[in-house]
């Protein structure tokens, strides 16, 4: 009986995301009885009881390994705080955090119960339903709808009672709906509204693009994907986006919608959900793939965040004299109407944002004092700040210019690859002056916990390792 599976084994643990249940047992549950009890539901792939290192016996905790999510799904459902052998405790059962996740607590139901789905524009909430209903009990549908003229965005909700239900539904649902389980709803308000059963805001429906987004369909990775030189006339429909900040699938999709023309829209992921950072967008004309290109390439969003957008190739045969000649004469067209036309502060209004002409460097909840300089590099730090951010980490620039506008601060360093940071400064007021203003604020959407950072480590007196 394995204490936990091999090293080769650990790569396929959630594939497909949430299949693998952690499961509070009694001590003296063994492996084949959890086997024989959780077999009913599917295809077993695995069961792993962690032992204590020292005595080897069982912890009472242990991992089961479905085949399919729905099914590992089910056996929650149903396993939960049943009795597996006479005289020991009900069991446990939950849906087990990814291996990659960086959370510390269970999933809940709301995360497994809501998708979000792609639809055609012209679907009614009651079409929504009808397509769904086949795979279970609904609680609601919702379509997004724009906020101003009324109409379907093609972006809805589907909310099951039950998350086999919703598994259910989103491996066997026709691929075109790209169904998705939806991110957890947030608490934080925002201003703009959507249309729906009643009036939600955009806290309560997020899409669940940003967010560890379990059934997400894998897609290539951007190298995959010829890029384009447009400055030797390589126009093409297909554009790749690629973003520093955690941008969700609903942000990255009313970006480029108001570009008319948009056809398709789609944050790449990796096998756990998590975002790649880079989206393909496709519009159904040259000269709409051409506006958004120049409009959007380099624009921060949200500010201090450069996009970057680029075409890539998107399979169509450009080769011809007549077919070239074409493509030039429409880019040209449209880049006239991108030089001569208003510029893009004028242009853009974001979604969640003001008027980009209006819209600040800096936007957070939180009165900031006036710039200040940065104290000289060689300036000895008497206090260091350790902030950790969420969803993801702030560009440096934007970092320097709120940390700086409480004086002396010395230099910003962002962890590589984490979501934390250190502000040293040279004064120590001027540090805590920061914590007290900033801890749990939000700056450009992304929220910051400021402490004291620990000491720098003294240096060892042991005598280094020779081997």
């Amino acid at each position: 009986m394995e204490e936990y599976p091999t090293k080769q084994g650990t790569e396929n643990l959630d594939d497909p995301p949430n299949s693998r249940l952690f499961v509070v047992t009694s001590r003296s549950i063994t492996e084949d009885e959890l086997r024989d009890s959780f077999s009913v539901f599917g295809d077993v792939q695995g069961v792993w009881v962690v032992k204590d290192k020292q005595t080897k016996e069982s912890k009472g905790i242990c991992y089961v390994k479905f085949s399919k999510s729905s099914q590992a799904c089910l056996a929650m459902e149903e396993m939960h705080g049943k009795v597996l052998s006479e005289g020991t405790k009900p069991i446990k059962v939950f849906i087990a955090q990814s291996r990659s996740s960086t959370r510390h607590r269970d999933v809940e139901d709301e995360e497994l119960t809501r998708i979000f789905v792609m639809i055609p524009k012209t679907f009614s909430e009651e079409d929504l339903k009808n397509t769904f209903k086949e795979y279970g009990d609904i609680e609601y549908c919702v379509i997004i709808k724009n906020k101003f003229t009324g109409e379907s965005k093609g972006l809805g909700y589907v909310r099951y009672y039950k998350p086999s239900q919703a598994a259910v539904a989103i491996e066997n649902c026709d691929r075109t709906y790209r169904a998705i389980l939806a991110e957890p709803r947030t608490k934080a308000s925002t201003t703009e509204e959507y249309s729906g059963t009643g009036s939600t805001t955009r806290g309560d429906y997020m899409s669940g693009a940003d967010s560890m987004n379990q059934y997400a369909f894998p897609l290539a990775e951007p190298g995959n994907y010829q890029a384009m030189d447009y400055r030797s006339g390589d126009f093409t429909r297909c554009l790749m986006m690629s973003t520093r900040a955690a941008l969700t699938q609903e942000q990255i999709f009313a970006l480029f919608d108001i570009i008319p023309g948009m056809e398709y829209c789609e944050l790449q992921r990796d096998a756990y959900g998590m975002s790649k950072g880079h989206a393909l967008i496709r519009y159904s004309n040259l000269g709409s793939a051409v506006y958004a290109k120049e409009k959007l390439n380099g624009f921060e969003y949200p500010p201090g965040n450069r996009l970057a957008v680029n075409f890539v190739d998107d399979g169509e045969d450009r080769s011809s004299p007549v077919g070239r000649m074409a493509m030039q004469f429409v880019a040209a067209q449209m880049m006239s109407a991108v030089w001569n036309g208003p510029s893009t502060s004028q242009v853009m209004k974001l979604p969640g944002y003001p008027v980009v002409s209006s819209m600040p460097r800096i936007q957070t909840d939180v009165n900031l004092p006036p710039l200040k300089k940065l104290a000289p590099p060689d300036s000895k730090a008497k206090e260091r700040l350790f902030v950790v951010f969420s969803p993801s980490p702030l560009p440096l620039e934007v970092l320097e210019d709120v940390f700086c506008r409480f004086g002396s601060l010395i230099e910003v360093h962002l962890v590589p690859g984490r979501k934390v940071g250190y502000m040293k400064y040279a004064d120590k007021q001027c540090a805590d002056e920061a914590m007290a203003a900033l801890h749990t604020r939000v700056v450009n959407g992304v929220k910051m916990k400021v402490m004291l950072a620990d000491p720098p480590r003294e240096e060892s007196h042991k005598r280094p390792r020779t081997y």
